[in-house]
C-alpha cells in the first residue's frame, strides 16, 4: 500500500476455509442444510411479511433431534428443576 502497509492475500482471495482447507465439517453442513430447508418449507407453508425472523424453536429441536438420533444419542428433555431455573435466568 502507499503507505507502506502490505496485504497478504490467502487462497487467491477465496474463502481460505475452502479454498485452502478442508471446508465446514460434514456434521455441520448437513445441520445448515437440514435446518436451511425446514425454514424454506416453513416460509412457504406461513405466509409472512417481508422481514427478518428467527427459526422457529420447534424446527430447531427437530433438526437437533434428528441429528443426534443419526449418531445415535438423544436430546433429553430439562427436567422441572431446570425449567425453573431456566425461567429464574430470563427475569
Amino acid at each position: 500500500m502507499e503507505d507502506g502497509r502490505r496485504i497478504s492475500l490467502l487462497a487467491q482471495g477465496r474463502l481460505v476455509n475452502l479454498a485452502a482447507g478442508d471446508g465446514h465439517p460434514i456434521e455441520i453442513m448437513d445441520l445448515s442444510f437440514g435446518l436451511q430447508l425446514r425454514s424454506v418449507l416453513y416460509l412457504a407453508e406461513n405466509r409472512l411479511s417481508p422481514g427478518v425472523y428467527q427459526v422457529p424453536e420447534d424446527i430447531d429441536r427437530a433438526i437437533v433431534r434428528m441429528a443426534l438420533e443419526a449418531q445415535g444419542a438423544r436430546l433429553e428433555e430439562p427436567t422441572e428443576e431446570q425449567e425453573a431455573y431456566m425461567r429464574e435466568w430470563k427475569e
